[in-house]
Parts: structure tokens; C-alpha cells; sequence
């Protein structure tokens, strides 16, 4: 597995973790994702990428990387379900997670830290969105009153929120952490963040980030 420090690697590795996938991972910086070795890999320039040999297959994008993991290494369904409906309603899932935890807070902390103006605005924005994120969270897990965002289970879809979870300080920042004002929400993060999988990524972002 190809990665650098941000989040999306993680939720990949948390899922090989998971799984017990055997896996190298190799640490890219921005000029070494450049460089067309790397862009053979993902033309897009960034990670996660993975290469896995017992297939020959090559990947980017963490989601796809994620549906391909379970496909093809999930053979006990430990993090999926193949019901209908489920099966389908846990992509649902995993998709919101790509077009809104994710880019919102990824924008928010940019707009936050490293933005080269201060633009306040922006950054209101970005957490706002990220509290309505808890708030579909917090509704949909205190409607179903289940443990996880299907069932009884952590699955990938669950996993999947988790790295950007780490950054909720860096996002707001000198504001209160929002967590508290949505408790399905904070007792599910609870569930995830106490997983040995999700601690030892954590531990492995910390190190690799000087965090």
C-alpha cells in the first residue's frame, strides 16, 4: 500500500487490519507523488494506492480500495452483510462518507491551517458541515437503535468514518469538540475508536505525522 500522512490510507489499513491482509505500506510525499512511477499507480497523484500481488490488480481511490478488500478477502463477512438489502444500504453508507465527511473536513482543516489567508467565512462553513454530518449520524443511529450504522456489527462502512474522526481538534479548533451535543453519534465513535485495529492505525498516523 502506497500512503502518505493524511487520513484516507488509514481507513484502507484499518480494513486490511481488520481482514488480517498481510500488507507493506510505503510513505509518499507530495513531489514523490508526482512522479510517474507513482502516477502508473494513481494518475490522480495522491493516496491511497494499493498494488496487491495475489491478484495483479492496481488501485486508487480509498473507497474503491475498500469494496475491493471486502470482495475479495472478506470471505466470512466479518465487515459486510450480502443480504438485500443491506448489502447495498452499507455503500450508501461508505458513499456519503466520500462526498461529505471526508471533503468537508479536508477543506475545513486546509481552510483552518494552511489556507495563506485567513478566511473565516470558509472556515465556519467546513465545521458547520461537519456538525450536520454528526447530526445525519446521530439521527440515523438513534432512529435505528443499533449498535452501528447497520446492525450489531462494526463494518467497513462504520470504519471507514474513523481517520477523519482524529482530526475533529484540528477542525474546530479553539471551539468545544461538538461531539457531545449528538449522543448516538458519540457513543458509536466510542465503539470504533476502542477497536485494537483503529488504535493501532492511530498510533501509526501519530508516529508517522510527529502528531
Amino acid at each position: 500500500m502506497q500512503h502518505a500522512g493524511g487520513p484516507n490510507p488509514y481507513k484502507v489499513a484499518i480494513i486490511m487490519e481488520e481482514l488480517g491482509v498481510p500488507y507493506e505500506y510505503k510513505l509518499h510525499d507530495f513531489s514523490s507523488m508526482k512522479s510517474e512511477a507513482f502516477l502508473k499507480l494513481n494518475p490522480n497523484g495522491r493516496v491511497p494506492a494499493i498494488e496487491d500481488p495475489n491478484t495483479g490488480i492496481v488501485l486508487f481511490e480509498s473507497g474503491a480500495i475498500i469494496e475491493y478488500l471486502i470482495d475479495t478477502y472478506d470471505n466470512e463477512k466479518k465487515l459486510t452483510y450480502d443480504s438485500f438489502p443491506e448489502k447495498y444500504q452499507l455503500k450508501s453508507w461508505l458513499h456519503f462518507q466520500m462526498s461529505g465527511q471526508g471533503p468537508y473536513f479536508g477543506q475545513g482543516v486546509w481552510f483552518k491551517h494552511f489556507h495563506k489567508e485567513n478566511l473565516p467565512s470558509a472556515i465556519e462553513r467546513y465545521q458547520n458541515e461537519a456538525k450536520r454530518i454528526f447530526g445525519v449520524l446521530d439521527l440515523h443511529l438513534g432512529r435505528n437503535k443499533t449498535p452501528y450504522l447497520l446492525g450489531d456489527k462494526a463494518t467497513y462502512a462504520d470504519l471507514a468514518f474513523v481517520p477523519w474522526l482524529w482530526y475533529r481538534e484540528r477542525l474546530f479548533g479553539e471551539l468545544p469538540d461538538p461531539t457531545p451535543d449528538f449522543p448516538h453519534f458519540a457513543a458509536w465513535a466510542e465503539r470504533l475508536m476502542a477497536r485494537p485495529s483503529v488504535q493501532k492505525m492511530h498510533a501509526l498516523l501519530k508516529k508517522n505525522t510527529g502528531q
